[in-house]
């Protein structure tokens, strides 16, 4: 799999709880693939892509490095993704 529905992804790593949560995420505008907006949820990622998540009152900032055909457990998730916000160890 080289690509993967945003709204799917979304779901997959766990940013939100429903899959319709991801689309309506999307589609209100808050999210962003290498800095420009995305209002389609079906817009395609591929691994390297930086997204830009506005939840709430935080903001997530997340590369693409894998993508799921389940939706797995949180642990799982986090390999889906590298957290640009969080200090290596």
């Amino acid at each position: 799999m080289q690509r993967q529905r945003l709204d799917k992804w979304l779901w997959h790593a766990r940013v939100v709880k429903a899959r319709s949560s991801a689309a309506a995420l999307v589609e209100a505008g808050h999210v962003r693939v290498n800095g420009v907006r995305q209002t389609s949820p079906g817009h395609p990622i591929k691994p390297g892509d930086v997204l830009t998540i506005s939840l709430d009152r935080t903001v997530r900032l997340l590369k693409v490095v894998a993508f799921a055909e389940r939706r797995g457990d949180a642990t799982a998730a986090t390999g889906l993704y590298t957290d640009l916000q969080k200090p290596e160890d």
